[in-house]
C-alpha cells in the first residue's frame, strides 16, 4: 500500500510542477517531466534527488519494442555519467500503433543543477529492424536554485 502513495504522490506533483518536454523520433513519440524530490535529497551531503516521468507513444502503423536504454547526466559540479542497459525499470515494452507507456524513475546528482539527456532503441516487431529514438534533453533543477 505504501508504493501506491507514493506513485499516487509523484504523479499528483508532476501534475502541479513539472515541465514536460518532447521529442518525435521515427514514428516515437518521447515525453519527459522532472520532478526536484525534497524529500529524498540530502543537501548537507549534496545529495540532490529528482523524479522523471516518459511517456513513450507508438505513432507508426505497425508495433514496436523497446530494447535498450542509453542515458547521458550532466551534473553541473562533477563529471558527467554514462548509463546504458536493457529496457526501462525492468521492462521492454510492446507498444500497438497508438499505444502509450508510462514510467517513472529517478536520479541523484551531487549538485542543484543538471540535465539528462538520452536514447532508446527499438525494435520493429513485423521486420525485427532496429532504430534509435531520441528522448529529448529535460532539466534536474533543485528548487532552492530558483529563488
Amino acid at each position: 500500500m505504501k508504493a501506491l502513495h507514493i506513485i499516487g504522490f509523484i504523479t499528483q506533483s508532476f501534475t502541479k510542477f513539472a515541465t514536460m518536454t518532447t521529442a518525435l523520433t521515427s514514428g516515437v513519440k518521447i515525453s519527459v517531466e522532472s520532478l526536484y524530490r525534497k524529500d529524498l535529497s540530502n543537501v548537507e551531503n549534496e545529495l540532490f534527488f529528482f523524479n522523471y516521468r516518459i511517456v513513450i507513444e507508438n505513432k507508426n502503423p505497425f508495433d514496436v519494442q523497446l530494447k535498450s536504454r542509453f542515458w547521458y547526466i550532466f551534473d553541473s559540479l562533477n563529471p558527467a555519467r554514462e548509463v546504458q542497459g536493457e529496457g526501462v525499470v525492468g521492462e521492454q515494452p510492446i507498444l500497438e500503433p497508438g499505444q502509450k507507456h508510462v514510467y517513472v524513475s529517478g536520479c541523484d546528482l551531487h549538485s542543484e543543477v543538471g540535465y539528462m539527456r538520452g536514447h532508446y532503441i527499438f525494435e520493429r516487431t513485423d521486420t525485427k529492424e532496429l532504430f534509435k529514438v531520441e528522448v529529448p534533453r529535460f532539466e534536474l533543477f533543485a528548487k532552492l536554485k530558483l529563488n
